[in-house]
């Protein structure tokens, strides 16, 4: 799940906007995930975020 930094967050709404599997929503004016919603990492809401407080940390595998 994308990872957020509540105090970079200025609650615009961008990223719920995005998120097409609708795991992201606004909680006391600051974005949070939507608990039991599978993210697929598209990474949308990271890409939208003006302010930088979402991201959506993965590790890349290089096959061999």
């Amino acid at each position: 799940m994308p990872q957020i930094d509540e105090e970079k967050c200025d609650g615009c709404g961008l990223c719920i906007s995005v998120c097409l599997n609708h795991g992201l929503t606004i909680v006391n004016e600051v974005v949070a995930r939507v608990e039991g919603v599978d993210c697929d990492w598209c990474a949308q809401c990271e890409i939208v975020c003006a302010t930088g407080a979402i991201c959506c940390p993965f590790e890349i595998v290089i096959e061999r």
